[in-house]
């Protein structure tokens, strides 16, 4: 069911957000960010879906309160006879877009590539996909909430589709003129486990992001106030920086986006000699997945957007996630292999298992 919007246009009839403690209900607009690049600019408060590709979507909203993550969709849909439980895909019906020999071969090449200098480092990332008829976007939100809880958790439902995000890592926090990003690059089981591959492979993409942000930042504002710290997440740890710059008087959202997407740590540097490979060795698109979620209020100045890690979205009966390595010279197939298991393995235990009944 649609509903006619301003000018002519079509808006979706249930659509809804959950981002950062806020509820957002009635939707007002719908942007294709690629034909209105100033749609952010004109105010209000968008969630965002920007795909690893380019496709860039935005959602305004009319009503943003302050609200717990609801255990069930607030809109009176459902999308099956009991919604108050997320049932997910039987755990033997995922696959994967590349399997284990396949992405060995892969990281195998990419080092080729390193040696023969035509990239420093590739994110290399394969597609799991299962079938699901339909399910609440809001009780799998609750499910990993329980299970795996995340600093950049959130749900857009579109009705037709949604995202559902765990993602541990900040794309881009802006508070008035003030950007921040907070790379992630280095996973281990363990502190003890982190090499030093780990930190060169940190190091590289930091210094990316230093290069995405001064494009948009006032010159001389762009520090460092953290590098290579440890985070300790649901079954592993993580490398983290973080790089802070003060924008340029007058610079756009489109311009901010622009120079910033794809995220630099999962893409690799330098980035477009990274992103021609990627083209190349992964079979599929990665979509919402290494691409950005989260919301711009343009009236306040502010937005937090994370990278799409760690994050499920649903399409035409399929729930997809993905899960990738940072492969550098010092890469290990076996090893990178094994990386991506590890990111993987929890979250989709908990998307294929009951995760309880969740209360209405």
């Amino acid at each position: 069911m649609r509903r006619p919007g301003g000018g002519g246009q079509y808006l979706p009839a249930v659509v809804s957000a959950w981002w950062a403690g806020r509820l957002a209900t009635g939707v007002a607009d719908v942007a294709d960010l690629r034909e209105r690049p100033g749609a952010l600019d004109s105010g209000g408060w968008w969630a965002v879906v920007a795909e690893f590709e380019g496709g860039l979507r935005a959602w305004r909203f009319a009503d943003v309160r302050p609200a717990p993550l609801p255990a069930v969709g607030p809109e009176a849909v459902p999308r099956s006879a009991d919604h108050s439980r997320w049932r997910g895909p039987d755990a033997a019906t995922w696959s994967s877009s590349m399997f284990r020999p396949e992405y060995e071969r892969a990281v195998t090449t990419i080092r080729e590539r390193i040696r023969e200098g035509d990239v420093y480092q590739v994110n290399l990332c394969r597609l799991l996909q299962a079938p699901l008829a339909s399910g609440d976007p809001y009780a799998l939100a609750t499910v990993l909430a329980c299970g795996n809880p995340a600093q950049y958790a959130g749900v857009i439902d579109l009705g037709e589709e949604w995202v559902v995000s765990a993602s541990p890592e900040l794309f881009l926090e802006r508070s008035g003129e003030v950007v921040t990003s907070s790379p992630i690059k280095g996973t281990a089981p363990t502190v003890r486990g982190l090499l030093p591959k780990d930190r060169a492979e940190n190091l590289m993409i930091t210094d990316l992001v230093r290069n995405d942000l001064q494009r948009v930042c006032r010159a001389g504002t762009i520090a460092v106030p953290s590098l290579l710290r440890t985070e300790q997440h649901p079954g592993l740890v993580h490398l983290v920086s973080t790089v802070r710059g003060a924008l340029r008087d007058g610079v756009t959202w489109a311009e901010i986006l622009r120079a910033t997407l794809p995220p630099a740590s999962v893409s690799g540097a330098p980035k477009q000699a990274a992103l021609d490979v990627i083209g190349q060795l992964e079979p599929v698109s990665r979509g919402p997945y290494c691409g950005a979620v989260g919301f711009v209020d343009a009236d306040a100045g502010q937005a937090v957007l994370a990278v799409g890690i760690r994050t499920f979205w649903w399409k035409d009966g399929l729930l997809r996630f993905g899960t990738g390595a940072g492969i550098t010279w010092g890469s290990d197939p076996a090893g990178e292999w094994q990386e991506t298991e590890l990111k993987a393995e929890r979250l989709v235990r908990l998307a294929s298992g009951e995760g309880g009944s969740i209360e209405a």
